[in-house]
C-alpha cells in the first residue's frame, strides 16, 4: 500500500469525475483505448452522487476543493447533457 497515493477529498473528486466520464463516452475505460457507447444512467448516478456530496460538505470544504467539486459538477452536468442530445435527465441543483 505504500506505494498507492495518499486518498484525498480532491483525489475522491476526481476519481468519481473520471468514472463518471467513462460512462459519458469521455474517456476509455482502464484497459482499453478508445471510448465506450454512454451510459447515461450510470453516469447521471455518479453525477448525482458528487451533488449530494457537495451537499453534504457544504461548510467544511476549503476554497479550493469546493471550487473543484463546482467545476466538475459543471462539466459534467454539461457533458451530461450533450451526450443525451441536450435532453436533461439530471436534477439541477
Amino acid at each position: 500500500m505504500a506505494d498507492q497515493p495518499q486518498i484525498t477529498f480532491t483525489l475522491f473528486v476526481l476519481s468519481l469525475a473520471a468514472s463518471a466520464e467513462i460512462h459519458l463516452g469521455s474517456l476509455p475505460p482502464p484497459g482499453s483505448d478508445k471510448p465506450q457507447p454512454p451510459n447515461l444512467k450510470e453516469a447521471s448516478h455518479l453525477i448525482e452522487v458528487l451533488a449530494m456530496l457537495k451537499d453534504k460538505t457544504s461548510g467544511n470544504l476549503d476554497e479550493d476543493e469546493e471550487r473543484l467539486v463546482d467545476s466538475v459538477l459543471y462539466d459534467l452536468r454539461l457533458r451530461f447533457v450533450e451526450a443525451s442530445g441536450g435532453e436533461k435527465r439530471v436534477v439541477e441543483p
